[in-house]
């Protein structure tokens, strides 16, 4: 079972990799833009809600990841609100917004140290419920407004690793392990800081 899920992690990662480079890579010409702006319409969302943006994240996912009973998977929420989220963050940068390393918590930690002492408490009341969000909708809601402060302050953020966190966060002992490990990166500090 554990296997299955590392399978399935790995190949939501790959997906994701492949789905952010062809966005990146038509950025350049009209049609990525627009592919952009659709995803940003699906935020907060279910995933299939919207028809213009079935092509940009269903197409050429793993067949075993899809939707047999017409609710969403685990797999088709973690691409889903990954790259509606990637979208929200594109918007307006010329530049991917993609790096990897960088995880949710880390990228929420490098906001914290871009703001305020006031503004840090508003960063604070982003990250709790989004690290503490009981379903997608809500995750969803939470995440979005945290990564629009990245945005804003040019901070970017690793996608594949958000889909994978993702997919672990739907499940009891994977919400732990998500859970933790945004924690390990909002609260860590690297040495020589």
């Amino acid at each position: 079972m554990a296997e299955d899920r590392t399978n399935t992690r790995d190949k939501i990662g790959k997906y994701v990799y492949g789905q952010i480079a062809m966005l990146t890579e038509n950025m350049k010409y009209g049609g990525g833009k627009a592919m952009l702006a659709n995803l940003r319409r699906g935020a907060g969302k279910t995933p299939g809600e919207l028809p213009e943006i079935w092509g940009i994240f269903l197409n050429g996912i793993p067949d075993e990841m899809l939707s047999r009973n017409g609710e969403p998977t685990k797999a088709e929420w973690a691409i889903y609100i990954s790259l509606t989220m990637f979208a929200l963050h594109q918007q307006g940068n010329s530049e991917c917004v993609h790096k990897e390393g960088v995880g949710f918590g880390r990228a929420a930690a490098m906001l914290m140290n871009e703001q305020s002492d006031k503004e840090r408490e508003r960063v604070l009341r982003r990250f709790g419920p989004a690290v503490t969000a009981n379903d997608m909708y809500e995750l969803s809601h939470h995440m979005r407004s945290l990564i629009e402060l990245m945005r804003n302050k040019g901070i970017k953020l690793d996608y594949v690793m958000l889909a994978k966190d993702i997919y672990d966060f739907q499940s009891g002992e994977g919400k732990k392990k998500a859970r933790l490990r945004w924690g390990q990166d909002f609260y860590y500090i690297e040495k020589g800081e």
